[in-house]
């Protein structure tokens, strides 16, 4: 495969949501807009009951924002318009009624991390370690900062953002809330997951959308929030710092 994709099937009430970049699974501003347009149909359609967001391959289940399109930004509304797509993509899974699981495959970094604490449940393999890498070029994860804390807590998620070159492991993150179960196989994840979503999949919608309202209280706000967050990483992206080094990132 060479070819980024965001794509959607759905089977008995499950609403499987997959995509793909070639460059371990980073997220360009067309991917978040499919990313988020698909999240939003699914939630619409009354046959999904439950929602599976996956990824392909073992490299990497998402690193976050693509590289290429942080570099080109050339000013501030082009910015705040690439930042935005991560904020509509959490927003989104917030906002969508059924519990979306995520399939943690393999590493998370920045607003791959993001993904992870957005979704209801995340199943991940023993080897998913994660980093929030954005302060080492110079950005912070401001978008996805507030979707981290509310699921880590404010401790954890400091850790997390100040000390931005170091991983931590699917084990911590498990300890910390991120992860709600760690498998040593992927045939265990798979397992996990195919196992909840069929019993989602025959539980009362109301219910469920109930528990995800209770759950997601007090981020009414977020709309707001995370688009002014958008705008700081919108206007540190274009210092010379973090141009140089994204540059030097890419270099590696």
């Amino acid at each position: 495969m060479s070819d980024a994709y965001v794509r959607s099937s759905q089977h008995d009430g499950i609403c499987q949501i997959e995509f793909f970049h070639p460059q371990s699974n980073s997220l360009p501003g067309k991917i978040l807009m499919e990313l988020a347009e698909a999240i939003r149909s699914a939630g619409n359609d009354a046959n999904t009951k439950v929602i599976v967001l996956q990824t392909q391959g073992e490299k990497a289940f998402c690193a976050g924002a693509s590289f290429d399109e942080l570099i080109a930004i050339s000013d501030e509304a082009r910015g705040l318009q690439f930042f935005s797509g991560f904020a509509h993509v959490i927003n989104a899974m917030r906002k969508t009624p059924q519990p979306i699981l995520a399939r943690i495959q393999a590493k998370c970094v920045g607003g791959g991390v993001g993904l992870a604490a957005a979704a209801d449940y995340a199943i991940a393999i023993d080897n998913a370690s994660i980093k929030l890498s954005e302060l080492a070029v110079g950005i912070g994860p401001f978008v996805v900062g507030p979707v981290v804390e509310r699921k880590i807590g404010t401790a954890a998620y400091t850790q997390l953002a100040f000390d931005a070159q170091s991983w931590r492991s699917a084990a911590w993150a498990r300890e910390k809330g991120l992860f709600a179960e760690v498998h040593e196989s992927i045939e265990g994840v798979d397992a996990s997951i195919e196992r909840l979503a069929k019993q989602l999949a025959q539980s009362n919608p109301e219910a469920m959308k109930e528990i995800k309202k209770v759950s997601w209280n007090g981020t009414e706000h977020w709309d707001t929030l995370l688009i002014d967050r958008a705008a700081i990483s919108g206007r540190l992206v274009l210092s010379e710092f973090t141009k140089n080094a994204i540059a030097q990132f890419k270099k590696k």
